[in-house]
């Protein structure tokens, strides 16, 4: 019988690029639940979802992502109930059938005071909302099974919202864009992401624990918005701002860039660029037949 993998929240951009990959690996039966499917808030429909199913991988790709929402007394509750509490409830699930869990968390979880590279056992601190409901759910995932904790960072795809998608439709519209320049960090391609993720299922080599994943590289917000300028030839002019000049309601890490030596030496993984991935991502983005920019 083939091995059956569970994705959780496959709306999202990490869910979707996981359902664009599946194709590719037959070997696997996938299962891709929204929250319609099956909500990760409940530890009931949790269960009864397992006891039906019996997956033996759980990707959990269901989170709440809105960082400045996070903040606000409206949606502080959801984020911690989703991002925490929940992951509580399918970790605890996961246990219960034998199911490994692959569960993603973010860069968030730190302060961001560090201008080196974060590793897996450095302290946690984070300065946000949303970064500390994911590191609850960091927290919950360890206690519950043998999770494998992937920590990652400014995910974007040719799928959701995300700041490629925003930057594209931007440049079409203004003359003018500003964008912060000293936040720095590592974006991810969210196809990466989701290949990695199937790679570490694949090996055939199980080692529980925190991992952290994303393109390589280091830059700014700016220079991302001026990388995706390039490539897509646009005259927009991309000015350079302060974080104080751009104030948000969430706090962001002034420095998140995450190591990944651990991840690449115990799976073998070969991490892209930060810029040859988003040369790909923005290709397929603009395409005629594939234009996902609204």
């Amino acid at each position: 019988m083939k091995q059956k993998i569970l994705v959780t929240g496959s709306n999202g951009q990490l869910g979707s690029e996981l359902r664009d990959l599946a194709p590719q690996y037959p070997q696997y039966d996938f299962v891709f639940t929204g929250q319609k499917e099956l909500s990760i808030t409940d530890d009931d429909a949790l269960n009864d979802f397992f006891e039906k199913n019996r997956p033996n991988f759980c990707i959990n790709c269901a989170a709440y992502t809105a960082v400045d929402k996070a903040e606000e007394a409206a949606g502080q509750p959801a984020a911690n109930l989703i991002n925490g509490e929940a992951v509580g409830y399918l970790a605890k699930t996961c246990s219960r059938y034998h199911t490994k869990l692959v569960h993603i968390s973010t860069d968030y979880v730190f302060s961001g005071n560090e201008t080196r590279p974060y590793t897996e056992t450095d302290a946690t601190g984070p300065i946000n909302v949303y970064g500390a409901s994911k590191l609850k759910g960091e927290e919950l995932a360890s206690a519950h099974t043998n999770a494998v904790i992937i920590r990652t960072s400014w995910v974007y795809s040719s799928y959701g919202k995300n700041f490629v998608k925003t930057m594209v439709k931007l440049m079409g519209e203004r003359e003018q864009l500003n964008v912060v320049s000293d936040q720095y960090g590592t974006p991810t391609y969210a196809a990466d992401l989701a290949g990695a993720i199937l790679q570490i299922i694949g090996s055939g080599r199980w080692e529980p624990g925190i991992f952290h994943y994303s393109n390589e590289g280091k830059i700014s917000w700016y220079e991302f918005a001026l990388a995706i300028k390039q490539i897509i030839n646009t005259g927009c002019d991309v000015k350079a701002i302060s974080t104080q000049e751009y104030p948000t309601p969430a706090k962001r890490p002034a420095s998140s860039v995450l190591d990944k030596t651990k991840i690449k030496k115990i799976y073998a993984l070969e991490i892209p660029d930060w810029k040859e991935s988003l040369e790909i991502c923005l290709t397929k983005m603009l395409s005629s037949d594939n234009n996902r920019i609204s």
